[in-house]
């Protein structure tokens, strides 16, 4: 295997967005269960982001959700993340929970509705002009339940030419990356299902347009590392939504439902180059946490995703080349499994304290009282959630 102490050094290029969503109250379609000390502004979701990026390292940016992260004043807002350490990343368009979009939205057959789609991702282009993020994140709920309901054609053509004004309305130094979803809430056909219709459409886009992949979206069975690694082949791989799911639902924190599939996809990361300081692939968190705290919860994820990064830089590219090219089916096999293996807990506690961060971040964070004072301090008002 790769040294340990070689394969550590690269994990300082390892940087991860956390969604300002996951401090909110939010879960399941079947409850969402409040919690004591709950943001209830977007200021106490950025504190708490900026706690986890304290005491793990890995988290200096934080996703906006507009219209739920809404504000006056974005720069006084891009300002006070920067005063707790941590940025602002990308900014999320929502057009799935206003009732304008029961039948899509910048799908819909009814123009005046594809224009209030296209006019609040202007719009949150505008707060990315403001914060200095640089992707705008499109996930459209956009699709149908029932053959016949909608013109699949059709539908494809208007989101084109959608997405082509949004397009055109971005900056020099920003991206639109575009998110798929296998189903849900459209079951019979989702407009952007699959890697490869977001793929042809952020092709024919441009160099600015790139595909997001949420690890919790994909028809079971699927090669996820294979789509990472064409997708970065293709130059098309824009960000990553990190999260598991074990059936249709995603969300859950990052490698709960498999592991070793995290370590894939980590393989195929550093194999095309996107754990580069100069890449522009973007390592983003899509989670919800409703049963569990939702601080630690947040803690737990960047750590996965940094012990499956730090397996995956222990493979033995060499060795494994080597073996691959020779025909050797276990030996190839073995040295994968090796480093997947590979606990390498111990290693990144003393890595963390060699840097000034605490050896075990989840016991300092319960240690450290932060959860008691934001329990007493954030009493009254209306919690964050989904919505707000």
């Amino acid at each position: 295997m790769t040294d340990m102490a070689a394969a550590l050094d690269r994990l300082d290029e390892l940087a991860l967005e956390v969604p300002s969503w996951a401090y909110g109250n939010s879960g399941t379609r079947f409850k969402v269960f409040g919690t004591p000390g709950t943001p209830r502004t977007i200021e106490e979701k950025i504190a708490d982001a900026a706690k986890v990026n304290e005491l793990t390292g890995l988290a200096p940016l934080v996703a906006l959700h507009i219209p739920w992260d809404k504000v006056d004043d974005y720069v006084a807002l891009n300002a006070y993340a920067k005063d707790l350490g941590v940025g602002l990343g990308t900014v999320n368009s929502n057009t799935f929970q206003d009732d304008i979009y029961k039948f899509g939205s910048l799908t819909h057959v009814d123009a005046k509705v594809r224009r209030q789609a296209i006019n609040h991702h202007l719009e949150c282009i505008d707060v990315m002009d403001a914060t200095g993020s640089r992707d705008l994140k499109i996930w459209l709920a956009d699709g149908t339940n029932y053959p016949g309901q909608g013109d699949i054609r059709g539908r494809q053509d208007r989101l084109a030419e959608s997405l082509a004004e949004i397009y055109a309305r971005l900056g020099e130094n920003q991206r639109m990356v575009l998110e798929y979803k296998f189903f849900e809430p459209a079951f019979y056909h989702t407009d952007v299902p699959d890697w490869g219709t977001s793929y042809a459409h952020t092709l024919a886009l441009g160099e600015k347009a790139k595909v997001c992949l949420d690890t919790g979206h994909h028809a079971p069975g699927t090669n996820i590392e294979f789509i990472v690694a064409q997708l970065l082949r293709l130059g098309k791989l824009g960000s990553f939504d990190f999260n598991s799911r074990f059936y249709a639902d995603d969300d859950l924190i990052v490698g709960a439902a498999d592991p070793f599939q995290l370590f894939r996809i980590m393989c195929e990361v550093i194999r095309g180059g996107a754990l580069e300081p100069a890449s522009q692939v973007a390592l983003m968190l899509d989670q919800c946490h409703n049963l569990e705290e939702k601080i630690p919860g947040q803690i737990r994820s960047v750590l996965n995703v940094q012990e499956m990064t730090a397996r995956a830089l222990l493979v033995d590219r060499a060795a494994l080349a080597e073996a691959q090219n020779e025909g050797d089916v276990l030996g190839a096999n073995a040295i994968l499994m090796d480093a997947f293996y590979t606990d390498v807990r111990p290693a990144l506690a003393d890595w963390r304290e060699s840097r000034g961060l605490t050896a075990d971040p989840l016991a300092a964070y319960a240690a450290s009282g932060y959860q008691k004072k934001i329990n007493d301090e954030r009493v009254g008002g209306t919690q964050a959630g989904w919505g707000a």
